[in-house]
């Protein structure tokens, strides 16, 4: 009997929606017992955010400074073949629930020395919290195994509107001429097929070695053109988090003159470096396609792009 552990904290549902179709096969093979533990933040997060409470988990989610989470209530002497990770990215970091969860005490123990496969969801910005997530991965001594990265398809300007209003409003699609926001339903519906290779893969063993699990299904696709934009955001946003924890805790009032002097500077940045970053790469696209590709082949690892094993499991 193999038996494997999924953790995951969800806000909007979407991650538990794709969390649920990815574990089908895992669930319905009776050579695998499988449980499911939901990271629950002893303060919870609302959904929707109201404004300025979305604005304030900025600082501590940007400097991977979380708040607690409740004990995952699982067995303590129960011990996993494969531990799948699902998370969303939090202003180009972790969610806080997960951030908790590795620099607390429960991840590392359930997760050293265990194969780890990360599902991402989130709009199209994760290669930093991927590199994050990756890097403390290796301080636990986990055995990073495979990524998987669904994000929104809609184009990047777009999404700088859907997502943040999803958030606030609670509703994909508040605007009928702006696309839905979030993963699709396709992508979601078609996410069954990691959980199939997976399942195979803990069947034979293979989780046992070093190769990733979910190589030729198109587990990612790195947009590397993206890039520029996420290590200029997590800069500011690691000054601008640094300012705002220090001027108090989350919630409290001595934070919102520095909270709207920021959120000028967010909308500025948006506005501005964001479109001249991504049209200045287009530009020179041609003289960087080398650097792009090594990039993109970087944050493809381990798991890539390819699709030859997608017949065989995408059905």
């Amino acid at each position: 009997m193999k038996r494997a552990l999924v953790v995951v904290y969800t806000q909007t549902g979407q991650l538990s929606a794709i969390a649920e179709r990815l574990i089908e096969p895992l669930v319905a093979e009776p050579g695998i017992a499988l449980r499911v533990a939901q990271l629950q933040p002893r303060a919870a997060f609302p959904f929707p955010w109201p404004f300025f409470r979305f604005l304030d988990a900025f600082p501590e989610s940007a400097l991977m400074r979380p708040g607690e989470i409740a004990p995952l209530e699982l067995p303590a002497d129960e011990s996993y073949d494969l531990v799948i990770l699902f998370y969303q990215v939090w202003f180009l970091a972790p969610s806080q629930p997960v951030a908790a969860f590795l620099l607390g005490d429960e991840g590392p123990r359930l997760l050293r020395n265990k194969p780890v496969v990360t599902v991402v969801a989130c709009r199209n910005m994760w290669m930093m919290a991927h590199d994050r997530v990756r890097a403390r991965l290796a301080e636990i001594g986990a055995r990073h195994l495979d990524n998987v990265v669904l994000t929104d398809r809609a184009p990047t300007l777009a999404t700088l509107l859907t997502t943040p209003l999803w958030l606030l409003t609670g509703r994909r699609q508040p605007v009928p001429w702006l696309p839905a926001a979030g993963v699709a339903e396709d992508d979601i519906r078609r996410s069954i097929r990691f959980g199939r290779a997976l399942r195979d893969a803990l069947l034979d063993d293979r989780e046992q070695g070093t190769a990733p699990l979910l190589s030729g299904l198109g587990a990612v696709q790195a947009r590397p053109e993206l890039l520029v934009s996420e290590r200029a955001g997590s800069r500011s946003f690691r000054v601008w988090g640094t300012l705002l924890h220090w001027a108090g805790r989350p919630g409290a009032w001595q934070r919102l003159p520095l909270l709207a002097l920021y959120l000028v500077f967010l909308v500025a940045i948006i506005l501005t470096v964001v479109p001249v970053s991504l049209a200045l790469q287009a530009f020179l696209r041609p003289f960087l396609r080398r650097h792009l590709d090594a990039v993109k082949a970087s944050y493809e690892q381990p798991s890539g792009s390819g699709l030859e094993r997608l017949a065989h499991y995408d059905f």
